[in-house]
This record gives C-alpha cells, sequence and structure tokens, in this order.
C-alpha cells in the first residue's frame, strides 16, 4: 500500500483557497458542491483526491460551514421575516423538510461516505440528477406560490433532500425538481428551496462541525483549513445577490444541460484511464 501524502503538500493553500471560491456559488446553484469539490481537484491532477477520506471530509466541513455563515448574513431578511411569521403552516414547512434528510443521514452517512463519492457514481448523480430537473421544469404544472406550501409538499421536497445525499445528486437541484413538479413557479421554487436547504445546511454542519471540533484538525493543515473556510464565506456572500437575481424565473434546463455534460466529461476521462490501464497490463 502506497503511503498517504504528507497533509501539507496534498493541501496546498492556494488549491484550499481555489476549493473555498467554488464552494460558494456551487452550493447556491443546482449543480452539487461535493460533486465540484472532488471532480475539480481530480481532473485537475491535484493531490486532493488521494488525501486519507477523514482529512477531505474534514475539509469539507470547514467550507461548508463558511457557506453555512455566509448563508445566515445573506438570507438574514428572509430568516427574520420567517421568523417574525412564524406559524403552523412554516413551522410544518420546516420540520417536514427536515426530518427525511436528518433520518436518512443518520441510518446512511457511514455507507454513502464508503461506497459512494468516487467520479464514477459522482457522475452518475448528476446525470440523475439532471434528468429529474429537466423533467421537473418541463412538465411540471404552474401557478402555485410559496405560501401554499402544504405538509405533503414539505415531506417531498425533504425527499428531496434526502435524495441529495447522493454525491452529485444536489441538494438544491432536488428540491428545485421536486417544488417544479409540485406546480410552483421558478421563482417561488427558488425561495422554498432555499428556506428548507438552509436549517439542514446549518444542522449538519453543526454536527460534523462538533465532531470535527472533538477530534482535531490534522497537524499541518490548519492555514489551509482556515483559508478554504474563509474563501467560502467570501465566495457564498459575493455571489449570493447576483445568484438569486439570475434565478428568479430562470429555466432548469441550462443548469441540467452543465450537469449532463460534466457527468460526460467523468465518464469520458474514466473510460480513458481505463484504456490506458489496459493498454499498459498487455
Amino acid at each position: 500500500m502506497s503511503p498517504q501524502p504528507d497533509a501539507r503538500a496534498a493541501l496546498p493553500i492556494r488549491h484550499a483557497l481555489a476549493l473555498g471560491l467554488l464552494h460558494g456559488p456551487a452550493e447556491l446553484l443546482p449543480v452539487s458542491s461535493s460533486a465540484h469539490v472532488t471532480l475539480v481537484p481530480w481532473l485537475l491532477g491535484w493531490p486532493y483526491p488521494e488525501l486519507d477520506p477523514e482529512l477531505r471530509k474534514a475539509f469539507e466541513v470547514a467550507v461548508h460551514a463558511g457557506t453555512a455563515a455566509a448563508l445566515l448574513i445573506a438570507l438574514r431578511h428572509e430568516v427574520r421575516d420567517a421568523a417574525h411569521g412564524l406559524d403552523r403552516r412554516r413551522v410544518t414547512l420546516i420540520v417536514g423538510s427536515f426530518i427525511p434528510p436528518a433520518i436518512v443521514g443518520y441510518v446512511l452517512e457511514r455507507p454513502i461516505e464508503r461506497r459512494l463519492g468516487t467520479p464514477a457514481t459522482i457522475a452518475a448523480g448528476l446525470l440523475v440528477g439532471s434528468a429529474a430537473m429537466a423533467i421537473a421544469d418541463l412538465v411540471g404544472p404552474t401557478g402555485r406560490s410559496r405560501e401554499d406550501a402544504t405538509a405533503t409538499d414539505a415531506v417531498l421536497l425533504g425527499l428531496g433532500q434526502a435524495a441529495a445525499l447522493m454525491p452529485g445528486a444536489s441538494r438544491n437541484g432536488m428540491t428545485l425538481a421536486a417544488a417544479r413538479l409540485r406546480g410552483f413557479d421558478r421563482e417561488d421554487a427558488n425561495a422554498l428551496s432555499r428556506h428548507v436547504a438552509l436549517p439542514v445546511i446549518v444542522g449538519a454542519t453543526l454536527l460534523k462541525g462538533t465532531r470535527l471540533a472533538r477530534r482535531g484538525l490534522p497537524p499541518g493543515t490548519g492555514a489551509a483549513f482556515a483559508v478554504g473556510t474563509a474563501a467560502a464565506f467570501v465566495s457564498t456572500l459575493s455571489s449570493a445577490r447576483l445568484i438569486r437575481q439570475v434565478e428568479r424565473d430562470r429555466s432548469l434546463l441550462p443548469y441540467a444541460a452543465y450537469r449532463a455534460a460534466l457527468g460526460a466529461v467523468v465518464i469520458g476521462r474514466l473510460r480513458r484511464d481505463r484504456r490506458t490501464c489496459e493498454h499498459r497490463g498487455r
């Protein structure tokens, strides 16, 4: 077995900075931040994919923390309005959409981490999610507003978030697809996606951050983790307003096409690598 590369060499600050900057907009758009944080280093030949899985998981918790903090600031007006107008319907929406991913994450977190998260499975998640988004946007009815959301809508949005635990599926993409299939207009589907995602993002970050704090950072990674977290915070905060304006009435088809193209690039790379290995083995 080849030794793991030194953490300081395998996670240089410039790579942590680039991944943090990438994470913000990738989390806000329905393209899967987890897919991009894994695939970009793999496609560019960075040593990040060869890091110990626990170290990679710890770094991803750190950048998620930066993104979650920025979202709380960027969406503070929406959070404040929701808190002031908190009623039974909104509580049902929050709780109903939170429970499915919480249960699935608690039961299947380790199996998902062990068996998924490879380039091949991420490509599958990208393609399946792309198809779901395209179909939902093309055939989904319209006319419903976010204020019409029911307990059934909450559970279906939660199931979308649970499905997004598969790397590449995208929490934003799956909740948008669920909302569009339920007849919500695009702007309202985007608002619902943000509202149900924030508690899950914050909750998961707090839980995993607590675990990380107990274990402590791997030696030599403090600076890279700090830079990655700060970069994710800045990129999320700086792109949140622009992305919300762009997404207001935007079809999901361009995002679905981008995801499908990225999945195809990954599959093509995997096939080339396999042919290369077969050729060397002759």
